[in-house]
């Protein structure tokens, strides 16, 4: 099952992505024509979770969202005032785009 990981918003400052950005994992695969950016930090975040997005967990099992809607993780940067960067959340759902 193909999952969809979408930039849902930012807090301070990211300098990989924008808000709407996103990413895409068929299997173990990372579809690189269907991904906007990536960044390694910011994949410790959402990583863990893919296998359970797969098996469709539902986020309020896992406390990551509410009933069998989208899980919610953010990014480990904690942003201003501790760092210069800023908090990334991403929306982890099955991709249901069938026009591929």
């Amino acid at each position: 099952m193909r999952i969809r990981i979408t930039v849902d918003k930012i807090v301070g400052s990211c300098p990989v992505f924008r808000e709407g950005d996103q990413i895409v994992v068929d299997g173990a695969d990372l579809v690189l024509e269907e991904t906007d950016a990536y960044c390694v930090w910011a994949a410790m975040s959402f990583t863990p979770y893919l296998i359970a997005a797969r098996k469709q967990v539902p986020a309020d099992e896992l406390g990551l969202g509410s009933d069998s809607g989208p899980y919610f993780v953010q990014c480990l940067d904690p942003g201003p005032p501790t760092t210069s960067g800023g908090t990334v959340t991403f929306r982890i759902e099955p991709d249901t785009d069938t026009s591929i």
